[in-house]
C-alpha cells in the first residue's frame, strides 16, 4: 500500500505569496518602480543638507528594529488578543 494515497496524509505547506510567480512579479516591479524613482529624483535625493536621506535611513532602521519580536513566532497567534 502506497503513503501518498492515504486519506488522513498531511497535506503540503501552502506556498508562501512572495514565492509565487504572481509574488515574484510584484517584488520585480516593485523593485523597477523604486529604481526609475530614484532615478528621477535623484537631484532632490543627493542635494540639500542630508535631511531626506536622513530621514529615509531613519525610517528603514525604524522598519528592521521594529520587526525584530516577530523571529520565532509561528503559532499563528497574532498576539492582539481575543476581542469576540
Amino acid at each position: 500500500m502506497e503513503q501518498d494515497n492515504l486519506p488522513n496524509s498531511p497535506a503540503p505547506p501552502p506556498t508562501p505569496f512572495w514565492r509565487s510567480r504572481g509574488g515574484t512579479v510584484l517584488i520585480a516591479f516593485l523593485a523597477i518602480g523604486g529604481l526609475l524613482l530614484g532615478y528621477e529624483h535623484r537631484a532632490h535625493i543627493f542635494s540639500g543638507d542630508g535631511v531626506l536621506i536622513a530621514l529615509l535611513v531613519a525610517c528603514i532602521a525604524m522598519h528592521l528594529f521594529m520587526h525584530r519580536g516577530h523571529h520565532g513566532r509561528n503559532n499563528g497567534d497574532s498576539g492582539r488578543g481575543d476581542r469576540s
